[in-house]
């Protein structure tokens, strides 16, 4: 039990630290933060993970990624956002891409697009003015959908997630 764990625990610093680069160093600025391809992983670490380490992927993934590009005032919408997000997909099917997980990227888009809009409409106290981020928001989910289509379907062809959990039952 200890083992799997830890294993866990490592398997989530993985996903962490991929998170932060694709966000952080993969990102093209837009309108008062920016486009990234994070979010895919996050979804795959949501597909492979345990309901509170795929949320701690989401949270600190993007938490590191605010805080060190100089978009701080992002992190507090971006640690409960991301933290949702994962809520969206499911661990319980053999594959990552099931009809399942591709549907659960409707509701990850809805919070992530609103979830930004309602923050910033919040801290900047204008709810005209943050529309215009909404197109960022909408590239980044379709992006981050494709990425995590592509890549999950990779992993499913070579059956990661079996091999990774092969002791335990997924």
């Amino acid at each position: 039990m200890r083992t799997e764990k830890i294993k866990l625990m490592c398997i989530t610093g993985v996903f962490i630290a991929i998170t932060f680069i694709f966000t952080a160093y993969l990102h093209i600025p837009s309108y008062t933060g920016y486009t990234h391809i994070g979010d895919a992983f996050i979804y795959i670490a949501a597909c492979l993970l345990p309901l509170p380490y795929a949320a701690a992927v989401g949270a600190v993934g993007a938490l590191l990624a605010d805080c060190l590009t100089g978009f701080a005032i992002w992190a507090p919408a971006s640690i409960i956002i991301k933290s949702l997000t994962v809520l969206c997909f499911s661990r319980k099917n053999e594959k990552i891409i099931c009809l399942r997980n591709i549907l659960a990227l409707i509701p990850a888009w809805f919070i992530c697009i609103f979830g930004y809009y309602i923050y910033e409409s919040i801290i900047t106290g204008n709810f005209i003015a943050p529309l215009a981020g909404i197109a960022g928001c909408i590239t980044q989910c379709i992006l981050s959908s494709i990425v995590f289509v592509t890549l999950g379907g990779a992993l499913d062809k070579i059956k990661a997630k079996n091999y990774i959990f092969k002791s335990e039952r997924v």
